[in-house]
């Protein structure tokens, strides 16, 4: 789906409970109806690693296709370029500096996360990132958080100019349009 074109972006919405706790997903038990387990797995720290891994180590796809999907398309599509995802001048200078042949055991305590668990429990990746740059600035290395608590920045997004083409569905008039076409013609529907 990649190759093909289907997808302009690999994202997570990154909806972890842990499983113990009041609020957990055992908190109903073991046997409960899936409406009252929450739903969501954690995913945020996991999901880059994996696509590198899978997909650029492996040979399914582009580093070219990583950055597209994983920065240039996501900061496109909630108005953030061309101050995020793309080097260029006058942009942020943010930059996630890879080891591509770095071979690392997914654990939960490597995730870094506030959640119980992860389900990539095990999983050899390779490819990992080593450091990471913030506005010019490294905030992450081998691992180890180098930002000072607070010292983040909301970015406001502008409206969207870009649309990824899942998003773009005729619209009712264009439905409508293509009938009166259809049935005007030969009888057959042109399109969606």
């Amino acid at each position: 789906m990649i190759r093909r074109g289907t997808l302009d972006v690999v994202s997570s919405d990154h909806c972890g409970f842990s499983m113990g706790g009041d609020h957990g997903k055992a908190s109903a038990g073991r046997d409960a109806s899936f409406d009252a387990i929450p739903n969501g797995i954690p995913g945020l720290a996991a999901r880059l690693p994996i696509l590198f891994s899978e997909g650029v180590s492996k040979g399914r796809i582009t580093l070219d296709d990583f950055v597209r999907l994983s920065a240039t398309n996501p900061a496109r599509l909630m108005g953030l370029a061309p101050r995020k995802g793309m080097i260029a001048i006058g942009a942020d200078a943010d930059l996630a500096l890879w080891d591509p042949k770095k071979k690392v055991t997914i654990t939960n305590r490597l995730m870094q996360h506030a959640i119980d668990y992860t389900p990539y429990e095990g999983m050899e990746v390779t490819g990992w990132p080593v450091a990471t740059v913030r506005r010019g600035a490294v905030v992450m290395r081998d691992g180890v958080v180098q930002a000072e608590p607070g010292t983040g920045q909301s970015c406001r997004a502008a409206p969207m100019r870009w649309r990824p083409r899942a998003a773009c569905w005729p619209t009712a008039s264009t439905r409508r349009r293509r009938r009166r076409r259809a049935d005007a013609g030969t009888g057959q529907r042109v399109g969606r």
